[in-house]
């Protein structure tokens, strides 16, 4: 049960990453500009990028050392791309 829980929690987490990455992105595209909307972006960024690669460790790590978990899988992957993109896109 302790393995269900702690897979529960670093799918929630890798899907909450991408998902405030995508928002960003979708703020970006369709000119949203509101000031709270910037200032949440300005203070969340940093960790949000921190955390991305963080948890992107974590979770290969978890994936080689314990058995495949189907989705925990596909959002390792998904914040593996989204590392990608967002990374990519500084250079």
């Amino acid at each position: 049960m302790k393995k269900f829980t702690t897979d529960r929690k670093l799918i929630l987490v890798n899907f909450a990453i991408v998902f405030y990455f995508i928002l960003i992105w979708l703020t970006n595209i369709y000119k949203v500009d509101y000031a709270l909307i910037r200032v949440f972006r300005e203070i969340l960024t940093i960790p949000f990028l921190i955390a991305q690669i963080i948890f992107l460790v974590i979770g290969i790590n978890y994936l080689r050392k314990n058995q495949k978990n189907y989705y925990l899988a596909i959002s390792v992957l998904a914040l593996a791309i989204c590392s990608f993109v967002t990374i990519g896109s500084f250079f």
